[in-house]
């Protein structure tokens, strides 16, 4: 059975940092795009961070370039988003997915193209 489950959100306060962790099961990431997902109340499930299955190129939306990161350890079979300078416009329920299309295709086309889609973490930023 394909697997992906993330972990390590949680409530932060304004400017603060998480990693947030996205590990495989039952199958190889390798060679899949992996992007990170998420959806606040009330609004629509976007795309924020996807790397590459065949480098470690990365796309990530304007609202998170210059404080999240998107990486990956192939043998850990685990991606990571780093985020950093934490806002209260980042709370969401955030998700990772996998997917054989490319990188940014993926991010912005969602689960439609997904293979594999996590349960989610949520993430509160908040004083």
């Amino acid at each position: 059975q394909l697997q992906l489950v993330e972990s390590g959100g949680g409530l932060v306060q304004p400017g603060g940092s998480l990693r947030l962790s996205c590990a495989a099961s039952g199958f190889t990431m390798d060679y899949y795009a992996v992007g990170w997902f998420r959806q606040a109340p009330g609004k629509d499930v976007e795309g924020i961070s996807c790397i590459s299955g065949s480098d470690d190129s990365t796309y990530d939306i304007d609202s998170v370039k210059g404080r999240f990161t998107t990486s990956r350890d192939n043998a850990k079979n685990t991606v990571y988003l780093q985020m950093n300078n934490l806002k209260p416009e980042d709370t969401a329920v955030y998700y990772c997915a996998a997917s054989r299309i490319f990188f940014s295709i993926f991010c912005n086309t969602g689960r439609i193209n997904a293979d594999v889609w996590g349960e989610g973490t949520q993430v509160t930023v908040s004083s």
